[in-house]
């Protein structure tokens, strides 16, 4: 890998990383609970993370596999010669979940196995490679605070998302091949839109599979996550974070703020605002900010316990 420039988060450029073509496989709803993915079993388990994994040469070649479902980030770092690298490291299998399978993050120790630096052609540390459809690409090489960091990887899901790589990772777990979900070919036709980047199409291809069966909850949940894609086309992060911020009861503002957090994989993040704006605002502004939670939780899926606390604090807020 020749070494390229690095800029630390908030200036990083992913369009090398751009799918040429659609998915061959029809996937979950973007978004909905329980989308497939996920790395090969066997590939060990990174402090309880459900997202993260530590790489070693025996699991190598599956986490790079893993970049055909959903990106994967690999984490270059020696904890005895940069410690802070080890941080990086940490901070990054936290994010993963916070993240609720945007990302595998694959955490390299470089002492632990110099033939995967060595191979990669590592040139320093701590280094961190995005990869997606098994195609390397250097994302930044610093050592920055959790919060830079958290944003800094906001921004390359919402990059990914504006490119139509729109799959996640399924939470790690110790099934076998034959447990993993089996595609459903109802949804290709809406996923190879979302693969496209049409999300318009995405969204008339979900609402014809709602409209033949109203009870269909994951052609729900596809609708609803395809609407958060298309409200959020184009939409700057700061620009909107600095509009809510200026009118905390202003419905648009903060429901532009919950679904870029929901893209974000900030999903209590973007409940709790809505939430509150729930509490604070009444008639039909309020009725506004509850539909519109209401459509994230069809995003999400009625049984994520993310959902069901969610549904509790509205209950709590209305009455």
């Amino acid at each position: 890998m020749t070494q390229q420039p690095f800029s630390r988060p908030g200036a990083i450029d992913l369009s090398a990383l751009r799918r040429p073509a659609p998915p061959t496989r029809p996937a979950a709803p973007a978004g909905a609970a329980g989308a497939q993915g996920g790395v090969g079993p066997g590939a060990p388990q990174a402090g309880g993370s459900a997202y993260a994994v530590d790489v070693d040469q025996a699991n190598f070649q599956g986490v790079l596999e893993a970049s055909m479902t959903a990106p994967v980030l690999l984490v270059f770092f020696s904890r005895t010669r940069m410690p802070e690298s080890g941080q990086l490291a940490d901070d990054l299998r936290t994010l993963s979940d916070e993240l609720d399978g945007r990302f595998l993050v694959g955490l390299v120790d470089v002492d632990a196995v110099p033939e995967i630096a060595q191979a990669m052609q590592i040139p320093s540390i701590p280094l961190v490679v995005a990869v997606v459809d098994g195609r390397p690409m250097p994302l930044f090489q610093d050592v920055v605070p959790l919060a830079e960091l958290r944003a800094a990887l906001d921004q390359v899901a919402q990059q990914l998302v504006a490119q139509g790589i729109t799959d996640r990772h399924q939470p790690r777990s110790a099934a076998g091949p034959d447990d993993e979900p089996q595609d459903d070919p109802r949804y290709a036709a809406a996923q190879d839109a979302l693969g496209e980047g049409d999300i318009e199409r995405a969204v008339a291809e979900y609402q014809k599979l709602v409209d033949a069966n109203p009870a269909d909850v994951e052609a729900a949940a596809g609708l609803a996550m395809a609407k958060v894609l298309h409200r959020t086309q184009g939409v700057d992060l700061n620009a909107a974070r600095a509009a809510a911020a200026q009118a905390p009861d202003d419905v648009d503002a903060q429901t532009m703020v919950a679904d870029l957090d929901m893209l974000g994989g900030h999903v209590e993040d973007a409940f709790g605002r809505l939430v509150e704006l729930v509490r604070r605002t009444a008639g039909a502004d309020r009725d506004r900010a509850r539909d519109h939670l209401l459509g994230l939780f069809a995003a999400v899926g009625n049984d994520d316990p993310r959902v069901l606390r969610g549904r509790q604090n509205l209950a709590s807020a209305l009455f």
